[in-house]
């Protein structure tokens, strides 16, 4: 089975494929590629980006067997993009798609494993933080948007009962530092990290149709904020 995956949350994007393989007590995923998608222009690259990925590896739309997307946090007009080729093709071949959080993919992406406090930096002085315990399987406890001064109060908090801080944000990893904490910067996860975990996902039949996929934004849009009517 080939497995598409999309990761269009960010300022900049990836898709990978990747290949189920039969393995001596169960089913392994292989990971053929990762092509870069650059930011700013994933609704013009995306679905020709696939078509070429697809073909370079002497395959057709029509070989997918199932889809995993980050469903956010991050850019709203880049999930969106990336969501709404995913439930286009998901309609048409109908096969299952899996969402992935983003916070997921970074816990999952260090080394800790336990109780582990994985953050993306998100602008205007807040952080997205995600509470995760990993063990045999990815239990999460919360996702939230928190001001930088309330995530290091949290983390200092994390960091005496022993959970682990990981970020792939430069900056964020050094105010955590700064702050005496322990952190694991990691790279930024990729397409073949969304692929990995969405076999995960996938094989405990935890999938969406595509008329329920929807982002993960955790903060409110501009739009949704100055549209509120005042007190």
């Amino acid at each position: 089975m080939l497995l598409l995956a999309v990761d269009t949350s960010g300022k900049n994007g990836s898709l990978a494929l990747a290949r189920v393989m039969p393995g001596p007590s169960e089913s392994e995923i292989r990971v053929l590629e990762v092509v870069p998608l650059a930011g700013g222009a994933f609704s013009a690259q995306l679905v020709p980006q696939i078509a070429a990925l697809l073909e370079k590896h002497g395959h057709s739309k029509r070989d997918l067997g199932a889809f995993a997307v980050a469903s956010g946090p991050g850019s709203f007009t880049g999930l969106r993009v990336g969501l709404a080729a995913i439930k286009a093709l998901a309609e048409a071949l109908r096969r299952p798609i899996v969402a992935i959080s983003l916070l997921e993919a970074v816990a999952c992406s260090g080394a800790a494993r336990g109780r582990v406090l994985a953050a993306l930096d998100a602008g205007r002085g807040d952080v997205y933080v995600g509470d995760y315990e990993l063990d045999s399987q990815v239990l999460m406890h919360s996702e939230r948007l928190l001001s930088r001064e309330a995530f290091i109060a949290e983390a200092k908090g994390t960091d005496a009962t022993g959970k682990a801080v990981v970020t792939p944000d430069a900056g964020l990893a050094e105010t955590v530092r700064a702050a005496g904490i322990q952190v694991e910067r990691i790279e930024y996860p990729n397409g073949g990290v969304i692929a990995q975990l969405g076999w995960e996902h996938l094989q405990r039949g935890q999938t969406v149709r595509p008329e329920e996929l929807e982002a993960n934004y955790i903060r409110h849009s501009d739009a949704e904020i100055f549209s509120k009517p005042k007190p």
